[in-house]
């Protein structure tokens, strides 16, 4: 075996567990998150809404948020580039499965369920655009506010790494938040309430829960990089 072989082999299995594991939940989320986009749920007490997706979403800015701290700024602006290649793959798959023909028993038995799948999949044409593009903006920035927060220290308190995805987080979600909403539904109903709700949200979550998902992610993927 020649040389340049040993050592691609060498370097594969040499990758952190906790990176491996982390890029296999990341490339998921990227998928359920057009997915679950499809379906907006209310801010009770108040008319505010937000699309599904934003679970998935965060998750993504915890995931890039931890890798930028524990791998470094660039393996995780690698991860969210790739992060388009399942995206894509789902994309080409619902397109495929839509236009092959149901079998005979679906049609015969279950008329209900195929028209409700074919028509809210048939839909999400916008969703898969929107997202994409509200994707690479806001987690490439995500990735950046992180790390220049960081300056130059290497390591830093607790404190440190959760106001710092805090900032990171508020900051490229609103953004997110503006751009998917307006791709996705602006012209297919009122977006105003919804458009306000998931700023909202979003900027709430990330400075309430994000802070606390990342230490813990960080604290996982170490212990998982002992193992």
């Amino acid at each position: 075996m020649t040389e340049p072989a040993n050592e691609t082999r060498l370097a594969a299995a040499a990758m952190p567990l906790g990176l491996f594991v982390y890029t296999l939940v990341y490339g998921g989320m990227t998928v359920l998150a057009g997915v679950l986009a499809y379906k907006q749920v209310q801010l009770w007490p108040t008319e505010l809404a937000v699309e599904s997706g934003i679970f998935a979403f965060l998750l993504l800015v915890v995931i890039s948020s931890t890798m930028a701290q524990l791998y470094g700024e660039k393996i995780a602006n690698r991860i969210v580039w790739w992060g388009f290649v399942p995206l894509l793959l789902a994309s080409l798959l619902m397109q495929l499965v839509l236009n092959l023909p149901a079998s005979v028993e679906m049609v015969e038995f279950r008329g209900d369920d195929l028209a409700a799948f074919e028509r809210v999949h048939a839909t999400l044409w916008r969703v898969w655009m929107a997202g994409p593009a509200a994707y690479i903006v806001s987690l490439l920035l995500n990735v950046w506010i992180f790390s220049r927060l960081r300056g130059s220290s290497e390591g830093g308190s607790t404190l440190s790494l959760m106001a710092r995805g805090a900032v990171a987080s508020a900051l490229s979600q609103a953004i997110d938040s503006v751009i998917f909403i307006t791709l996705a539904f602006y012209g297919q109903f009122e977006i105003t309430n919804l458009l306000i709700g998931q700023v909202l949200a979003k900027v709430a979550l990330s400075i309430v829960l994000v802070p606390f998902l990342i230490t813990g992610g960080v604290a996982f993927a170490r212990w998982l990089d002992r193992r």
